[in-house]
């Protein structure tokens, strides 16, 4: 049953009509942390109106015939005392371990990464449990954990470092970006080893290193760390960026020149964009929410995604109750095979597509066209990442499967969002170039480059689970298809909005020198917390232990935790217990705990 939709003031970007409209935001409790601002903001983008959702830690939805959904995020769910803000979390959970590989050690993101990704599943939470009341559920409360968000996002390096074989690249220092000889920082794209080879032999690069570097370049998306060889810096750092250039156009391999925060050039948009399409509908294949299974429980998901965006938000969907079915090539996906494996089955794979059903589609063929067009016309969500322009080509975009079926919810997950000119190839380490997430995501005495941990992947992923949550709650209340769009764009500008606004006004844009720097012991690192950072620094801790530290800290007043660099060790941390453990799925492989908990 459909509730109805006051439009009022509604961004063009969001098709005429708001899911959350008619609803009001309040918050009551202690000031939310930093993941309040982006909560709101999307909440109010969305539709609702009320108070900043920054302004307090408890949050209510009300109004417009639903009963109040809450929700609340807390940086531990588990309740360890030690997780207490950014620099604990990012320690505790791995992030620290992943994203320094490229360095040799734990080094912390200077950007607020897991309550950025926290207060996406916030929203996606609310949106998820209105989507169930709307389906004939009961009102719900949701508890966010950053701590989950955090182990969220190092989900596939944790399934890998515990399978049942050794990674096929070797995790050691080292990757890009490279630099021309002119000073220019850049970046390198190619998923085609002969393109890589023609680029570096145009720039003269000896072949010995040509054929060894093609192998960590290409893993780097798996291991968050690229050991190349040194010949391939050298080779760069003799070549004008014309020359680089010019290389690139000769092999079809693609090049970014690093841009900082200040000359990025990118305007403002809304994380994603809802255009509902047709007419009201009776919507038949809208289904009730079953009795068991989560507020999306009776939806059906078609995903044809590949890599990480699209098969995280699929994934997501299906942890909050619909059921996934994966569209791929003839004879599966083949990163099914990608090592390292558990029970003969890739452990990266199986982080982000355990538990979805599997129909194998050639989209090359008419004939199998018309079966995923069949297919669409009994699901409720279609969602892909193909290249731009290629579902069009296909005949598969949304006008076409919309023919089939009126009320479907279409997702795409790009990577501009067509709001670039001329942009390179949409992949998570062009967009951090090009969008200045490598110099926010490093403090100011550390050179720019993009994290080769897949930070946009996720947080893009993220991004279209809840952009498809809003579309299946606008769906709900106007009986009308939704087209929804989002991006590694979005997600950029989602993770540098900070930094972009002590660059609007004035101050620096980077973070200090040596911000969330783990400290080193005698037996590993430890991470103090942001506030009691610049104390904690005072103290020579390399002879003792990292409890002896954690010991020494607490008795003068100032808090830290431990740094995780071994992932498996996650499986018996007690600063993750209970039901909010890390586990291990049928296969074998690790698998992170549910983001969200519903009451």
């Amino acid at each position: 049953m459909a509730v109805p939709v006051s439009a009022g003031t509604v961004p063009a970007a969001l098709g005429g009509a708001r899911p959350l409209d008619g609803l009001g935001l309040e918050a009551a409790g202690p000031p939310a942390g930093p993941w309040g601002g982006l909560v709101g903001e999307h909440l109010r983008l969305l539709g609702a109106t009320g108070t900043d959702g920054a302004s307090g830690g408890e949050l209510a939805l009300t109004g417009a015939g639903f009963e109040p959904v809450t929700a609340r995020t807390v940086w531990s769910s588990g309740r360890s005392s030690e997780l207490v803000d950014e620099a604990t979390v990012q320690a505790a959970t791995g992030v620290m371990a992943v994203h320094g590989r490229r360095e040799g050690d734990p080094r912390g993101l200077a950007v607020d990464y897991a309550a950025t990704a926290a207060g996406v599943l916030t929203v996606q939470g609310l949106l998820a449990a209105l989507v169930g009341q709307a389906r004939g559920g009961r009102a719900a409360r949701v508890t966010t954990g950053v701590d989950r968000a955090g182990l969220l996002a190092v989900s596939q390096y944790l399934a890998a470092a515990g399978a049942d074989e050794g990674e096929a690249a070797e995790l050691a220092p080292g990757g890009p970006p490279f630099t021309s000889a002119d000073g220019i920082l850049f970046e390198l794209e190619t998923l085609d080893p002969g393109s890589w080879a023609v680029f570096w032999r145009a720039l003269g690069a000896p072949e010995p290193a040509v054929r060894a570097g093609w192998r960590p370049f290409q893993f780097r998306y798996a291991t968050a760390c690229a050991p190349l060889p040194g010949a391939l810096h050298t080779t760069a750092r003799a070549s004008s960026w014309e020359e680089v250039r010019a290389a690139a156009r000769t092999s079809g391999t693609e090049v970014c020149a690093l841009r900082t925060l200040t000359d990025r050039g990118i305007g403002e948009a809304p994380p994603w964009t809802l255009t509902p399409y047709g007419t009201a509908a009776d919507n038949t294949c809208v289904k009730r929410q079953e009795t068991a299974g989560g507020p999306l429980a009776g939806l059906t998901v078609l995903e044809a995604g590949r890599r990480v965006q699209a098969p995280l938000a699929a994934h997501l969907l299906g942890l909050l109750g619909a059921e996934v079915i994966r569209i791929e090539p003839p004879g599966g996906d083949p990163l099914r095979g990608m090592p390292p494996a558990c029970s003969g089955v890739s452990a990266r794979w199986l982080a982000l597509n355990r538990g979805k059903k599997a129909v194998e589609i050639d989209i090359k063929s008419a004939g199998d066209r018309r079966r995923l067009v069949e297919l669409a016309a009994s699901a409720d969500v279609f969602l892909h990442n193909w290249a731009p322009g290629k579902a069009a080509a296909l005949g598969l975009d949304h006008e076409d499967l919309a023919a089939a079926n009126p009320a479907l919810v279409y997702a795409y997950t790009s990577g501009w969002a067509g709001r670039v000119p001329d942009a390179p190839m949409g992949t998570d380490f062009m967009v951090q170039a090009r969008t200045g997430v490598g110099e926010a995501a490093r403090p100011a005495d550390e050179p720019p480059a993009p994290s080769l941990m897949t930070l946009l992947d996720v947080l893009g992923g993220l991004l279209g689970a809840e952009a498809v949550l809003a579309g299946l709650l606008l769906r709900e209340r106007t009986g009308r298809g939704v087209r929804v769009d989002s991006s590694l764009l979005g997600a950029a500008d989602a993770l540098t909005a900070p930094a972009l606004r002590r660059v609007a006004e004035g101050l620096p844009p980077r973070r200090p020198a040596g911000f969330r720097r783990p400290l080193r012991t005698a037996d590993g690192w430890i991470a103090p917390t942001d506030s009691c950072a610049a104390a904690a620094a005072a103290y020579d801790l390399r002879e003792l232990s990292g409890a002896e530290a954690l010991a020494l800290l607490r008795t003068h007043g100032r808090a830290a935790t431990a740094v995780t660099t071994d992932l498996t060790a996650l499986h018996h941390d007690p600063r993750f217990t209970g039901a909010r453990s890390v586990t291990r799925d049928a296969h074998g492989a690790s698998a992170v705990p549910d983001p969200w908990s519903f009451l």
